[in-house]
């Protein structure tokens, strides 16, 4: 299956992507990941994208379509793939989309996951790392053991996760609605257990199948 993976941070759409990619046994496509890879080899596309950077812009959608449509190329997603972080706006969409259909590969879904927002909040402002290991903790759902050396990420800070997420509802306020009338969009409740999560969005993928 072709899949995008969208959701707010704190959402677990990093953990349900990394379990969908074993579950459904195709690859996770990050455009961060990407990125990464691209700038550490310094291709075309990775030094146009840190051309970008270093001047303080975003990266052009095109180096990020570029990269997309190499990575989609490659043989281990030809019977499918898991896109997370991107596309981002509906312009990204519309070029992604145009890419997926000169292969005759259109995406097969888009999935949501939802989450309330003080649930977001309380997800990321509690969560605390280890220094010594960089071991993850939340101090309500996963508590660290007494020695753990704790630190509060900058990221992690209440005015922050704010922040971001209000990006992310700006920036997701024509997405959804794109894919919505596209009849692609499925939407899960995300405040449940990861596993649980998981087994809804493998459901109404099997639904839409079928």
């Amino acid at each position: 299956m072709r899949i995008v993976l969208v959701g707010p941070p704190a959402s677990g759409k990093g953990t349900q992507a990394n379990v969908l990619t074993e579950r459904l046994g195709v690859p996770k496509i990050s455009t961060g990941d990407m990125l990464r890879a691209a700038l550490a080899a310094k291709t075309e596309l990775g030094l146009k994208a840190a051309e970008a950077m270093n001047s303080g812009k975003l990266v052009p959608d095109d180096v990020v379509i570029g990269l997309v449509e190499e990575r989609i190329a490659q043989a281990d997603a030809q019977k499918g793939f898991i896109l997370d972080g991107f596309p981002r706006t509906v312009p990204q969409a519309e070029s992604l989309a145009a890419t997926l259909d000169k292969s005759g590969t259109p995406l097969d879904a888009v999935v949501q996951i939802d989450v309330p927002r003080d649930l977001l909040i309380d997800r990321a402002t509690l969560r605390r790392t280890d220094k010594r290991t960089g071991q993850i903790y939340h101090l309500k759902y996963n508590p660290p053991p007494p020695d753990a050396d704790l630190e509060h990420r900058a990221d992690d800070q209440e005015e922050t996760v704010r922040a971001r997420l209000d990006q992310y509802d700006a920036m997701t306020a024509a997405l959804l609605p794109y894919y919505e009338a596209k009849g692609l969009l499925v939407r899960v409740d995300g405040s449940g257990a990861p596993k649980g999560v998981t087994e809804e969005i493998l459901r109404l993928l099997s639904e839409r199948k079928s």
